[in-house]
């Protein structure tokens, strides 16, 4: 027999406005509704409401796992910083790290990830091929020190996840880890009710080969995605990949320098010579762990700083600054061109292709170039996709315009392959007695972020609207007042918690039927049964919180439907 929660003695606390503070559409109902409360800047607790769809989340994450064949643990969440300085994460994560020391000096972290211990951990209980493969996985609290936590818990300080890891004494093993996870993800966010994509990624600093995320689409997401209408292809817009095309290069002059004073932009560039942006080739410089790089994109385009760093991690990209080029006078500053430069490493978008003419910067103040031709003027270091993704850039896999929308990841999955085995000399003995480097994945779920992102996607202007297998509830039984209707409410809770369900019921006593018809749409259980006009009769108003339907039934009616 289930619990019936009472209104009247549940630690709940709604709001008729919007939080101040409030920016996105789940900050401002997981506070009105009673479910979180700020504690201090992306530090968030969870109250009795919010902890039971936390609580449900986990539920159906833990039995998917399971399913698989994986195996829960609970590591520290308090840990030493020898293994993170092992792997080159201690450094790698700069202020994202929460960092702190003992009573006696020593140095700890609280942890952002745990591919490390994990990695320890198996290391030190699996020692032959026969103890593999093995997938671990924990749910726990994890840690980063976000500049600018928002968006209530979608990007918090603290939050909730699920992270797992496969080992395994092969590729094709790994291969099968990845598949396992895969398939359980796609099961975990259609359990719960998401809308979700599945999109191609960058590893970037997790290291590893195939890398693909799990986005919920939703205009709070952070991460921007192509999806395109034409065929399946979608991707994170940092993986999104323009094929190299060279042409012949025929049929273009000598490089000729231009007199072009007071040009140090691509748009006085354009304007002063008449020619469309997509004419010049822009040339930005970054550093790159401290060296200058050059970066060559046509000049209608604009440089992806996020993409680029992607591409290049866990080095370090920033942009140059006035001191760097008083130090390097073989640059000038709005006149770089690629030819001539020396010192310098030129990483060029697929669209500065070989053969491919340009105006450009002569490398001389006041001076560009024309017929600046890649592959006989100047040659390319490296070759990534740089660009900001653009609405209607033909699709890498069948050239239609790609669609970009917005979307909240919620899973990752990666293919982390012997970057952490080989930090920490992860071999097991193999079949013929000799060692065998071990190869991971990684894989996880924001257990905190699916809350938010079921709020974005199911809620309407009235309030929250969970589905119902992780609702607090899944029936909110509405008392309009008088002690007869208060009487049939409270039967009824009776009879649908004997049933097995989980019963809200709001028998609150001086509370105006408004007001309770008002929380129970903001609170958003699937479904409100009301004691209402017809309670002397024994009939009840039974609404779908997701539809809006209302239909009268008598009480063992109203209770044969929700038991279905």
């Amino acid at each position: 027999m289930s619990q019936v929660q009472r209104m009247s003695r549940l630690m709940v606390k709604t709001l008729r406005d919007d939080p101040a503070d409030a920016e996105t559409l789940n900050h401002k109902l997981l506070v009105r509704a009673g479910y979180v409360r700020r504690t201090s800047a992306g530090v968030w607790s969870w109250l009795p409401l919010g902890k039971k769809v936390l609580e449900n989340i986990t539920r159906v994450v833990r039995e998917e796992m399971d399913a698989i064949g994986a195996q829960e643990v609970l590591l520290p969440a308090l840990l030493p910083k020898e293994p993170y300085e092992a792997s080159g994460r201690y450094d790698e994560y700069g202020d994202l790290l929460f960092r702190l020391k003992d009573r006696k000096g020593a140095d700890y972290l609280l942890g952002p990830t745990h591919e490390e211990i994990f990695t320890q951990t198996v290391k030190d209980q699996c020692t032959s091929y026969k103890d593999l493969p093995v997938i671990l996985y924990q749910i726990q609290t994890k840690y980063r020190d976000e500049a600018r936590p928002r968006a209530g818990v979608l990007r918090g300080r603290e939050f909730q996840m699920k992270d797992s890891y496969s080992f395994d004494t092969t590729d094709e093993g790994l291969a099968e880890s990845y598949a396992l996870h895969r398939a359980a993800y796609q099961r975990i966010f259609e359990r719960l009710g998401l809308d979700y994509r599945i999109v191609s990624a960058v590893a970037g600093a997790m290291g590893g080969s195939k890398s693909e995320e799990f986005l919920a689409p939703a205009p709070a997401g952070e991460d921007t995605f192509v999806d395109c209408p034409a065929c399946d292809y979608a991707a994170n817009t940092e993986a999104v990949t323009f094929a190299l095309k060279p042409v012949t290069g025929e049929g273009h002059g000598p490089a000729e320098e231009l007199d072009t004073p007071d040009t140090p932009t691509i748009e006085s560039l354009a304007e002063h010579l008449g020619v469309p942006a997509s004419a010049t080739l822009k040339n930005l410089l970054v550093k790159v762990d401290g060296e200058i790089v050059a970066v060559g994109v046509p000049g209608d385009r604009e440089v992806d700083l996020g993409k680029l760093g992607e591409h290049l991690a866990p080095a370090e990209v920033e942009l140059v600054t006035a001191d760097d080029f008083a130090d390097r006078p073989d640059l000038v500053r709005g006149y770089v061109g690629p030819q001539g430069l020396e010192k310098v490493r030129y990483i060029a978008d697929p669209r500065v292709a070989p053969g491919t003419a340009w105006i450009t910067g002569a490398n001389k103040p006041d001076t560009h170039a024309k017929n600046v031709v890649c592959g006989r003027d100047f040659d390319v270091d490296d070759y990534l996709d740089v660009v900001v993704v653009e609405e209607g850039d033909p699709c890498p896999a069948c050239g239609a315009g790609l669609k970009l929308d917005r979307a909240i990841e919620i899973g990752h999955i990666f293919q982390l392959g012997r970057k952490y085995a080989d930090s920490f000399q992860l071999d097991v003995l193999g079949q013929n007695g000799k060692p065998v480097r071990v190869t991971m994945g990684s894989y996880g779920i924001g257990v905190s972020r699916a809350v938010a992102a079921l709020a974005e996607q199911s809620a309407d202007d009235k309030g929250l609207c969970w589905p119902r297998e992780i609702a607090p509830a899944d029936v909110h039984i509405v008392a309009a007042g008088k002690a007869l209707q208060t009487e049939l409410a409270l039967q009824a809770a009776d009879r649908l918690a004997g049933a097995g369900l989980r019963v809200l019921v709001d028998e609150r006593a001086g509370v105006s039927p408004g007001v309770k018809f008002t929380d129970a749409e903001l609170i958003g259980v699937p479904h409100i049964l009301v004691a209402g006009r017809r309670a002397a009769e024994g009939v009840l108003e039974l609404k779908d919180r997701r539809t809006g339907e209302r239909v009268e039934l008598p009480l063992d009616e109203a209770v044969a439907r929700l038991t279905v």
